[in-house]
């Protein structure tokens, strides 16, 4: 990282839902952001040294061979001129767009994740995922992500009709999304939350200074090892969270209208509940 630049975290966009209008705002607030993340400010602080993307861009996603779903230009395009800029684009696969293959790679440059990584930034330790299967419970999803995952399974559906298939995967993902949407938003206790379980057994193994993932749509900042903290990024479906490197520490931060980032809100303290 240069003196001054900034490295972003969000995800969970979920674009697509509840319905075409609401999507395409919530997708040009994301523009409006990405674009004032990458620019310098008036203060001197300069654009980002990179943007990290959570995973579940988008609700439901499927890369036929010569067919993608509908929609969502602004928000491709958008990643298409970051990278093109030079500003790398990682983008770690959620469970609802884990059917990512190599469209957006060579389309829009964003470098894909599909496991949890390492990284030492600035010499601050990184532990960066999407979340989901994390930890220990939640057995039937991680039996459901090793199908969704089988390279066969993969090729059966890539058999049937786009026009179907794309069809039935919003219809499934829709209903998975509106059963655990409102349960997702609420605090469990930090004795019943997996990823807080996974963070505390991945620091036995090493140490980290921040353990960032998505896929639980609750803002949550929370030191969970002295030195260590857990930070989940929410959502931008109703919270519109975020988080941001400053080469020393990480803010989990709330957006504040489409104004300049200056505007924003810090959260700290635990979950935002």
């Amino acid at each position: 990282m240069q003196q001054g630049q900034r490295i972003y975290f969000l995800g969970d966009f979920h674009l697509g839902v509840p319905d075409a209008e609401r999507s395409l705002a919530r997708e040009k607030r994301i523009v409006a952001f990405l674009d004032e993340a990458a620019k310098d400010l008036p203060n001197g602080q300069a654009g980002a040294a990179e943007i990290i993307l959570m995973g579940d861009l988008f609700d439901f996603w499927f890369e036929y061979a010569r067919a993608v779903p509908r929609g969502h230009v602004r928000f491709l395009g958008k990643l298409a001129e970051l990278t093109d800029r030079g500003i790398p684009v990682h983008l770690f696969i959620g469970n609802h767009d884990m059917w990512i293959f190599d469209y957006l790679p060579k389309e829009t440059g964003v470098i894909v994740h599909r496991e949890p990584v390492e990284r030492v930034i600035n010499g601050k330790h990184f532990l960066i995922g999407h979340g989901d299967g994390l930890g220990p419970g939640d057995h039937g999803y991680k039996m459901i992500k090793t199908i969704f995952r089988n390279p066969i399974c993969q090729w059966a559906f890539a058999r049937l009709h786009p026009n179907f298939g794309l069809w039935l995967g919003d219809l499934l993902s829709g209903r998975s999304r509106r059963k655990n949407y409102e349960n997702d938003r609420k605090w469990l206790g930090a004795d019943k939350e997996w990823l807080v379980h996974y963070s505390r057994e991945r620091l036995q193994e090493k140490h980290f200074d921040f353990l960032l993932f998505g896929h639980r749509h609750l803002p949550i900042d929370m030191e969970v090892k002295p030195g260590a903290r857990y930070i989940n990024l929410g959502d931008w479906i109703g919270y519109y969270t975020y988080g941001v490197f400053d080469g020393t520490e990480v803010k989990l931060m709330k957006r504040v209208g489409d104004g300049p980032l200056s505007a924003d809100v810090r959260i700290t303290g635990g979950p935002a509940v």
